[in-house]
């Protein structure tokens, strides 16, 4: 080999080996920086890392999991799938990508990944739990209470566990499960707001609603920030028509969980009904954001926009409401109205037509049905 050939490799790997040495030390700090919790001194130093070696699995993982700290989920997920290329079917990467995938309320995508992870002699608490709740999101109660069930023998005493595992048992009718439960929470924890909840919500089933109220009550007096304890109680208000309260819990269930669906459609709901089209606009949306095919948001915005006097961004929403549900009468109507404020007045006047078909349509049904019983 020529000399100078030689000396090139040689400087070359030095070179390398120095770059290596670089990418851990970066790698090593940034780690540190994130136990700490100075996230932004982690991502800069994983971030410098990958740009050193872009193909470094540690770099990006920890890229990934900084990201996601961060509230950056399409992000760390993005990197984590990344790294899984690099290294396809590591336990670890698949692990921390399900729970980023199950934080950022892409369960579809977490399921799959967790299906593979636990398998039918695990005893891991925190898989079987992920998998129990994210197919409790899926709204596959039967599965996600087999799941639930493994959980709860691994950790008998967690209540987060029981009030989840007890309300797929409530969804899925199993009255016997849901008895157990009932037992167990009041032997572990008969005043906390999981067996308030649970109970809240068995009575609002049978129609209980005041009692459900008392119990959700004492659920919110046992713990204010519990998920789900301001919601519960602002749909048995919402029922009432007690539209005050209903407002109020509203409000603290989205200062606590800003981007809930339901909640920010229903606030928006009391707020049109004021007469307070500006302020409800802004609450739809964030609903739409969260779920853009939620008709009853994309109804409200398009309601809103035309007590706005803005017609012509009113029309768009509506047509997706009715696209998703074209026996949406009142979408239709309010269409209709958009659509002749724009000077549209022969399909304006076909979409109230509509409208009023569709309604007669509808009670000539509901009548059949009653004469039916």
């Amino acid at each position: 080999m020529p000399r100078r050939s030689g000396l090139a490799l040689l400087i070359a790997a030095s070179l390398a080996v120095a770059a290596g040495v670089d990418v851990r030390t970066l790698i090593a700090e940034a780690g540190k920086a994130l136990e700490k919790g100075n996230n932004a001194a982690a991502e800069s130093g994983f971030r410098r890392a990958l740009g050193l070696a872009p193909n470094n699995v540690d770099a990006m993982t920890g890229l990934a999991l900084t990201e996601s700290r961060l509230g950056k989920a399409d992000e760390a997920i993005a990197l984590y799938r990344r790294a899984l290329t690099l290294q396809p079917q590591d336990a670890r990467i698949e692990r921390n990508l399900a729970l980023a995938c199950f934080k950022a309320q892409r369960y579809a995508e977490a399921w799959p990944l967790l299906d593979r992870l636990t398998g039918p002699t695990s005893t891991d608490f925190q898989l079987l739990n992920l998998s129990g709740l994210t197919l409790f999101a899926l709204d596959r109660y039967s599965l996600a209470a087999s799941y639930l069930e493994r959980a709860v023998r691994v950790k008998p005493d967690d209540t987060g566990t029981l009030y989840v595992l007890g309300k797929a048992y409530l969804y899925t009718g199993n009255s016997k499960g849901l008895a157990q439960v009932f037992e167990q929470l009041e032997r572990v924890a008969p005043d906390s707001a999981e067996a308030h909840v649970m109970m809240g919500t068995a009575y609002d089933k049978g129609f209980h609603t005041d009692e459900a109220i008392q119990e959700y009550q004492a659920a919110e007096k046992a713990n204010p920030d519990f998920p789900g304890v301001h919601m519960g109680l602002a749909l048995l208000y919402w029922k009432q028509d007690r539209v005050e309260p209903a407002e109020y819990e509203f409000r603290e269930e989205l200062r606590r969980f800003p981007s809930d669906t339901v909640a920010n459609c229903l606030l928006g709901d009391i707020l049109l009904r004021r007469g307070d089209a500006a302020g409800a606009a802004p609450h739809y949306e964030a609903a739409l954001k969260t779920n853009p095919r939620y008709k009853e948001a994309l109804f409200g915005l398009g309601k809103a926009e035309l007590k706005l006097k803005h017609p012509e961004k009113a029309v768009a929403p509506l047509r997706k409401a009715i696209a998703l549900d074209p026996n949406y009468a009142q979408a239709h109507f309010t269409l209709g109205r958009a659509l002749h404020a724009l000077g549209e007045d022969k399909e304006a006047s076909a979409e109230q037509a509509k409208s009023v078909e569709i309604q007669a349509r509808q009670q000539a049904e509901y009548t059949r049905r009653l004469r039916g019983k």
